[in-house]
C-alpha cells in the first residue's frame, strides 16, 4: 500500500531510506480538563522517529490516554501543534482525520476490540477491506501476517474460542496488516498475565522492525516499557525522560 509523500534520502551505502523530519512531532501542546479548567498536558512537546518503538509511562490520571488521543487526531489540542508526516492534524476536518487513520494508524487496545461475530482471519482483513484492497489481496496479506503472529492455524476460529495472549496476538496483527507509518498501542497488556504479556510485546516489537512502523506504548509496566528503544514518563503535563 503506497505511503503518502514525504521528504526522503538514500543513505550512503544503503539500500533502505529515511526521514529527513521527524514522522511524528508535538510542539508546545496543552490541553486542559474541560470541567475544572485544570491542565492535563502543558506545553508538552516530542519528537519521533520513523521506526522508533517509544513507551509513556505515568500514573492514572496523568493524561496519557489524552495525548494518545491527540496523536490520532481524536482530541484536539486547546493550543499547540501536532504534525504527523509533515501534516499539521489541527488543518484537518473530521473526515481527512479518519482518512488518515484509517490508511496510516494501527491501534491496539488492552481490550482487544476483536469483533465477536467475525473470524480471526476477517478481523484481521478488516483494515484492507475499508481501504478498498482486493479481496485476494486482503486474504494474503493477512494471512501471512497471521502466521508470524504463530494464529496461521486458527485463522477460520471465533474469538470467543482464543485466550486473551491470542487475541491480542490477533489485535496486532489487525493493527500492522495495513502496513502503518504508526501504531498506537494503549495498556496492550493490561489484562494479561506477566508471561504471557511479556510474549506478546516481543511479538510486537519483531512485527515492528518487520514492518518498520513508529510506536507509542502506553503502558504503567516498568518490564513493558523496557521493551521500547525510548521510554518517557508523563508527569505535571510534560515528557521527561524515564531513568534506566
Amino acid at each position: 500500500m503506497p505511503p503518502v509523500t514525504r521528504r526522503r534520502v538514500l543513505e550512503s551505502g544503503a539500500a533502505r531510506c529515511r526521514d529527513v523530519s521527524p514522522l511524528l512531532r508535538l510542539e508546545a501542546v496543552c490541553k486542559r480538563y474541560r470541567a475544572t479548567g485544570a491542565p492535563v498536558l502543558d506545553g508538552l512537546s516530542l519528537e519521533l522517529a520513523a521506526g522508533e518503538f517509544l513507551a509513556v509511562m505515568g500514573e492514572s490520571g496523568a493524561g496519557k490516554s489524552t495525548l494518545l488521543n491527540i496523536i490520532a487526531g481524536l482530541d484536539r489540542p486547546d493550543s499547540g501543534r501536532v504534525l504527523f508526516e509533515g501534516t499539521e492534524l489541527n488543518d484537518l476536518d473530521d473526515d481527512a482525520l479518519t482518512r488518515l487513520r484509517r490508511a496510516r494508524v494501527g491501534f491496539i487496545f488492552q481490550a482487544f476490540h476483536i469483533l465477536p461475530y467475525l473470524t480471526v482471519l476477517q478481523n484481521v482483513t478488516l483494515p484492507l477491506e475499508l481501504l478498498g484492497a482486493p479481496a485476494a489481496e486482503r486474504t494474503s496479506r493477512a494471512s501471512s501476517l497471521l502466521e508470524r503472529c504463530g494464529m496461521g492455524g486458527l485463522a477460520q476460529s471465533y474469538p470467543r474460542e482464543l485466550s486473551g495472549g491470542e487475541l491480542q496476538r490477533i489485535a496486532i496483527a489487525r493493527a500492522l496488516v495495513h502496513e502503518p507509518a504508526l501504531v498506537l498501542a494503549d495498556e496492550p497488556t493490561g489484562n494479561l498475565d506477566a508471561d504471557t504479556a511479556g510474549q506478546i510485546l516481543l511479538l510486537l516489537r519483531a512485527q515492528l522492525r518487520t514492518t518498520s512502523a513508529a510506536a507509542i506504548l502506553i503502558t504503567h509496566s516498568p518490564a513493558a516499557a523496557r521493551m521500547a528503544d525510548r521510554r518517557l514518563r508523563l508527569q505535571a503535563g510534560q515528557l521527561q525522560p524515564e531513568p534506566p
